[in-house]
């Protein structure tokens, strides 16, 4: 089976319970079609660089997909039809990179460079 990264953006006047649900419910599509998703990544709500349908903010998700390429097209389907997403993007990769992923990497080298700052003052 092919590889995938699947990143959505939700709107921000989402509560994280309700962010959580989308990605639930997107593994349920992929599992449903015979799919398999390794990994969800929540990376959090990210100011985004320019607005999009009124939004200066989105909360960011990451799902690793394991499936056919029939899967992924039903899943950006029903993406494309969920007004609570407002971009997704899938991309084929090679292989899934272990552990997490640079973002994840990214908020904790901010979190403890900020924890030190604090420890300094």
């Amino acid at each position: 089976m092919a590889l995938y990264e699947h990143v959505f953006l939700a709107r921000q006047d989402l509560s994280q319970a309700q962010v959580d649900a989308l990605a639930a419910q997107a593994t349920e599509i992929i599992e449903a079609n015979n799919g398999k998703v390794t990994k969800v990544e929540t990376w959090g709500l990210k100011s985004l660089a320019y607005k999009i349908e009124r939004n200066r903010k989105a909360h960011f998700v990451l799902l690793n997909i394991e499936a056919p390429g029939s899967v992924v097209a039903e899943l950006e389907r029903q993406t494309r039809i969920n007004e609570d997403v407002i971009r997704y993007l899938t991309i084929r990769v090679d292989e899934h990179e272990a552990g997490p992923s640079v973002m994840m990497r990214k908020n904790e080298r901010e979190r403890k460079r900020r924890e030190t700052r604090e420890e300094r003052d």
